[in-house]
């Protein structure tokens, strides 16, 4: 089958550093679902991977998490789903990834794809769709409820791919005053669009601009990039015993200053379930069927950037250079072989 891998850590500039390849077709058994793949989105976890992981054994590494396709063959222990079943995942971080024709995945983080979207649409929500999730229901636990309520949220880079769906989850389905950052005139746009009650340049100096809303003190953070940055603002407009979480890999953070408001630190890491199949491994499909139902509803929309046309290494390559510049608005997706 055809894919997309790489043999040797390389820098995005250098030759070979993704090449189209020819590998076996993997078989299902056990919990596995075989997917062809008809469209894939790439992540900032793709480029960090391609440039931290060197392949062993001279086997091609094949990245991609984020697929929606086709079951074409099952385990003998799959119960969930049968041949023919149009789904979208994320993957597992230790296994093979989406940017090939056929893929194995577990059902358990596998969800039936929504109807109403077409697969490049729809190849752009999984990653982002469960990190949002569990950052906001699981880490926060915030309480699925419309009614307005005293929650205050700040999504620190909210423009990028898990921003994007994180404020329509939070428009839709609680009662919280959701604050966005951006600093482009684009971005700021995006934002609003998706649900931001409010929008502060997070370019300047964010406190002054956040106690200036006279809205009351950030009980929640979503910090999706530059933590290690921000932290000092957070523990400045938050209010006592709030939470902040996560998802970058910030070198070093003092979380030391969190302590005299009792502030709660938490890291999302969407990977964490299937890596350790954990016994709650399950929650990811169950979400994904949600969000696709809401997506049919009308309640969510797609959160594509950019289409960068067929699934091979001279687009991926693209891919990768844009999110590796930082450019990137929404999600970054390529369709069929």
């Amino acid at each position: 089958m055809k894919a997309i891998g790489y043999t040797r850590s390389l820098d995005i500039n250098e030759p070979n550093a993704l090449m189209d390849i020819e590998v076996e077709k993997p078989r299902a058994s056990g919990r596995d679902l075989l997917v062809k793949i008809s469209a894939i989105a790439v992540n900032p976890v793709d480029y960090k991977i391609r440039q931290r992981v060197n392949p062993e054994g001279g086997e091609p590494k094949i990245l991609g998490w984020d697929a929606v396709g086709e079951v074409v063959d099952i385990g003998a222990d799959v119960s969930e789903f049968v041949v023919g079943d149009r789904v979208y995942y994320a993957g597992d971080l230790t296994r093979a990834g989406s940017n090939a024709e056929f893929q194995l995945v577990d059902e358990r983080i596998v969800g039936k794809a929504p109807k109403s979207l077409s697969d490049s649409d729809t190849a752009a929500l999984p990653l982002t769709t469960i990190t949002a999730y569990e950052l906001l229901f699981d880490h926060f636990a915030l309480k699925q409820k419309s009614e307005k309520n005293d929650d205050i949220v700040l999504v620190v880079g909210a423009a990028g791919g898990v921003g994007s769906i994180m404020l329509q989850l939070l428009k839709t389905l609680t009662g919280a005053t959701v604050i966005a950052t951006a600093s482009r005139e684009s971005s700021k746009k995006w934002v609003q669009e998706l649900g931001a009650d409010y929008v502060v340049d997070h370019s300047k100096p964010m406190a002054e601009q956040i106690k200036a809303l006279n809205i009351g003190e950030v009980t929640h953070v979503a910090s999706l990039n530059n933590t290690h940055q921000y932290i000092d603002t957070y523990v400045e407009v938050m209010k006592p015993r709030g939470k902040l979480a996560l998802i970058d890999d910030p070198e070093i953070l003092d979380v030391s200053k969190l302590k005299h408001k009792s502030l709660s630190l938490h890291w999302e890491f969407m990977f964490t379930r299937s890596m350790f199949e954990t016994n709650d491994m399950a929650e990811q499909s169950r979400l994904l069927t949600h969000v696709a139902a809401l997506i049919d509803e009308g309640k969510i929309m797609t959160t594509v950037g950019k289409h960068l046309g067929k699934i091979n290494a001279s687009n991926l390559i693209q891919a990768h250079k844009i999110l590796e510049e930082g450019s990137a608005i929404g999600k970054l997706v390529l369709e069929g072989f």
